[in-house]
């Protein structure tokens, strides 16, 4: 009866409240899907809408990742480029034996030099970067903050150009016709091989990556309280004693930082041993791009750069562990 009087009376039907109800059960299942799990600020998302940026993330980080180590563990043509789908480790066997023809194996230096002479280079690289990267820190913390703005912006303007155009530029400074060789003829020493030489590749790098050791270091100097200092020398303290427990301490997190930004890289550098070396400096990774395209070789190049990798993770655990240590060493020295 009351259903029939409620369709007389033209109000809606009694079975419409139902659909409401699931509707907004299916609203509510949905908003608790894509909701946070706990209180959030307003404008703040669920982690679920991250999802997309993770995927594309991962599939252009350590999906080539994937594929150079994957490659490493293949075997090479016989004929042309590329890999032969057949599981092998001579890739990584031939980077300390290599076997004649005879089929008799010995022991290869050939590479390890190779890796031992971009070790040395990357370690000259980042110690020269280091110490000169902390003085100019030092003396920029030092300035009025205005002076400071500027001179960061100073230091971020080879950014503003591209690394060939600066190495090229580099070239024509050390070159035989350069102002250098200029100066010397002018004081009667006379002209002088710089170009294409170790030394011509090692001034490219530490030119290259000395402006990622200032930043980090400047950062740690530039909230450092030089009261301390002050105080220190009231306390009758030498300078080098000041420099070593005081402001050496409060620069640690920015010298860990430095150390990784320039020594990871340095140590892979292709730019620079090709134009300013000229092929001479020889460095790991021009033989990982020499194998990947004169010698055709591509699964000793994907070994190379999976050692390199290695290295790499293994440089970037210690930086944050020691950048971590510096860190707390640092609050401590405050």
């Amino acid at each position: 009866m009351s259903e029939t009087s409620s369709a007389l009376d033209g109000s809606k039907p009694p079975f419409s409240a139902p659909s409401q109800d699931g509707g907004a059960t299916t609203s509510r299942r949905r908003r608790a899907l894509f909701a946070a799990s706990g209180n959030i600020k307003p404008g703040m998302l669920s982690h679920w809408y991250s999802i997309p940026a993770v995927i594309v993330g991962l599939l252009f980080t350590l999906g080539p990742i994937c594929v150079i180590v994957a490659f490493s563990f293949m075997s090479q043509p016989d004929v042309g480029g590329g890999v032969v789908y057949k599981f092998s480790t001579n890739a990584y066997k031939k980077l300390l034996f290599t076997t004649d023809f005879l089929g008799r194996t010995s022991f290869d230096p050939r590479y390890l030099k190779v890796f031992g002479t971009s070790l040395w280079q990357a370690l000259i690289t980042t110690f020269i970067c280091i110490v000169l990267s902390f003085f100019i820190a030092l003396w920029m913390s030092l300035r009025k903050p205005s002076t400071q703005r500027l001179l960061v912006l100073l230091i971020n303007i080879p950014f503003w150009t591209n690394l060939i155009v600066r190495t090229y530029a580099w070239m024509l400074i050390l070159n035989e016709n350069g102002p250098i060789n200029g100066f010397l003829k002018f004081i009667g020493v006379g002209s002088k091989q710089l170009l294409y030489t170790s030394g011509a590749s090692l001034i490219g790098l530490i030119f290259t990556f000395l402006p990622f050791a200032i930043m980090p270091m400047y950062s740690a100097l530039s909230g450092f309280d030089f009261r301390l200092v002050e105080a220190a020398y009231d306390l009758g303290a030498r300078k080098l004693t000041v420099m070593r427990r005081i402001i050496l301490r409060a620069a640690k997190p920015g010298v860990t930082s430095a150390i990784a930004l320039c020594f990871i890289p340095a140590f892979g550098s292709y730019v620079q041993p090709v134009l300013l070396g000229g092929g001479r400096v020889l460095m790991v990774g021009n033989l990982i791009a020499s194998q990947f395209s004169e010698a055709r070789n591509w699964p000793f190049g994907a070994a190379l750069s999976t050692v390199i990798l290695l290295i790499t993770l293994l440089c970037g655990v210690a930086a944050s562990i020691g950048g971590g240590k510096a860190a707390r060493d640092a609050g401590m020295a405050v």
